[in-house]
């Protein structure tokens, strides 16, 4: 292994112009986004048409109008979270995951807030012309309106799904417990129509609101059936995979080989990422993300794990011919969103993986890429099997080793703990300006790495990223 080379002399060619290459355009996500906001406008909209400004001149009737109001945007945005937990292709393709997830907790905690002030707002209303009280209001609502009942289990439901995203909630649960309750949002969004269907008159205020409403829970539902279950089964049910080989790469680390039929038409690249599951038994129904390890060759598919609990653990056990099932793949972290023909690639942990498999998909030739990889002392993640890739394909490999520093958060090893952090990546490449830079590692370490690069002069559009974590 080599450690870094502090150098000043590195010289390479011109970078050509930034232009990317067969990634999917970036304006899908202009358009995907426009979209979201033109949904929640006519929302407003429709709100407006419905008389809801003009029930705002009496303290009771203004409650409730404003009640209605935050429960039609949250229900829209309710819609709108599904639709970015449906992995449409083309969206995920756009954002990539790591703003998708952004964006899908963003609007999943104001749909949330907004839910929780439309059943207030709504009690506080109706209370206002009662004799019942604020709390024997919202029992008689939950007891006697049609669909209450059930949109306060949806409610519950949602409820828990956002507690558990809460990060310190979610870092103490189990990746499969976290994703398995994750999945409530779907019955917490079906759970709340009958109620918007039987008692929101809104819904039924004209003909254009209702096929607005139908059409967008439709479109949700089809989005949902078509890309989370559908195409997964028919691509698994075509490619029919099944483990090959387990090969232990060190202690504490995996290889899985799979293969199956007519794999050079599956449309994945390398870098990218599968929900797995294997069907071998107890746990076969959780699915699990891990990156290709290896650029996929149109025979197998090789994927490379920490064994760090129970669902990792099973890999190590797996059987030759465990049918395999797939969904993805998923992630813009391929070579088709490179602006440029020089790389740098910085991996930590077993988030060095994808950028292995990368390395291979990315165009060969004297320092047009240099890969840094980070771990701690005594780790091996595919150190030496990286290193000699690096140099057969002409490129520079360095591995920074060490605990990490204290003082501050950096990317770098303690060792060099007296170099600031855009110095150090300035020197191991001099010319990272004109490269695009690939980083996958945790978020904190991730976050260090895309500083010191903005602090060397790397535009926004060359540097890409993903996250490993949930």
């Amino acid at each position: 292994m080599t450690s870094p080379t502090v150098s000043l002399t590195t010289t390479s060619d011109p970078a050509p112009g930034r232009v990317r290459r067969g990634a999917t355009p970036l304006w899908w996500r202009d358009l995907t986004g426009a979209t979201a906001w033109a949904l929640v406008l006519f929302v407003v909209a429709l709100w407006v048409h419905g008389g809801g400004l003009g029930d705002l001149t009496s303290w009771g009737d203004g409650l409730t109008s404003v009640g209605r109001l935050t429960g039609l945007l949250a229900s829209v945005l309710l819609l709108i979270q599904v639709a970015l937990m449906a992995r449409v292709p083309l969206v995920e393709q756009a954002w990539g995951q790591d703003e998708l997830a952004r964006v899908h907790r963003l609007v999943g905690f104001t749909s949330i807030w907004l839910m929780l002030a439309h059943i207030v707002l709504v009690t506080l209303g109706y209370a206002n012309g009662t004799t019942l009280g604020v709390v024997g209001t919202f029992v008689d609502q939950v007891l006697h309106s049609g669909g209450m009942l059930l949109a306060l289990a949806g409610t519950l439901a949602l409820g828990m799904v956002v507690v558990t995203s809460i990060r310190r909630a979610r870092h103490r649960l189990r990746y499969e417990s976290w994703h398995l309750l994750h999945l409530y949002a779907y019955l917490g969004a079906g759970l709340a129509l009958p109620h918007q269907l039987w008692t929101g008159t809104d819904f039924r205020a004209s003909a254009v609101s209702t096929i607005f409403w139908w059409g967008l829970y439709a479109a949700v539902l089809a989005a949902v059936v078509v890309f989370r279950l559908l195409l997964p089964f028919l691509r698994s049910r075509r490619h029919r995979l099944v483990v090959h080989r387990v090969v232990p790469e060190a202690p504490g680390l995996v290889s899985v080989h799979v293969t199956g039929r007519d794999l050079q038409r599956l449309p994945v690249r390398a870098g990218q990422f599968f929900q797995w599951r294997f069907l071998d038994g107890p746990g076969w129904t959780r699915a699990n993300p891990y990156s290709l390890s290896a650029a996929p060759d149109g025979r197998s598919l090789r994927i490379t794990a920490r064994v760090v609990g129970d669902s990792t653990g099973r890999l190590a056990g797996l059987r030759p011919g465990v049918p395999v099932a797939i969904e993805g793949p998923y992630g813009r972290l391929h070579e088709g969103v490179a602006t440029s023909d020089r790389a740098v690639l910085i991996g930590a942990g077993i988030g060095i993986t994808p950028l292995r498999a990368l390395l291979e998909s990315l165009p060969a030739g004297p320092d047009r890429t240099v890969v840094i990889q980070r771990v701690r002392s005594g780790e091996d993640v595919l150190g030496r099997e990286l290193e000699d890739l690096a140099r057969s394909r002409g490129g520079r490999f360095y591995m920074l080793a060490g605990p990490r520093i204290q003082e501050r958060e950096s990317w770098l090893p303690e060792q060099y703990s007296r170099w600031a952090d855009g110095t150090a990546l300035r020197h191991l490449v001099p010319d990272i300006a004109e490269r695009d830079v690939y980083v996958c590692g945790p978020t904190a370490w991730m976050d260090a790495v895309v500083a010191a690069a903005r602090q060397c002069g790397v535009p926004d559009e060359a540097l890409h990223t993903e996250q490993f974590a949930y």
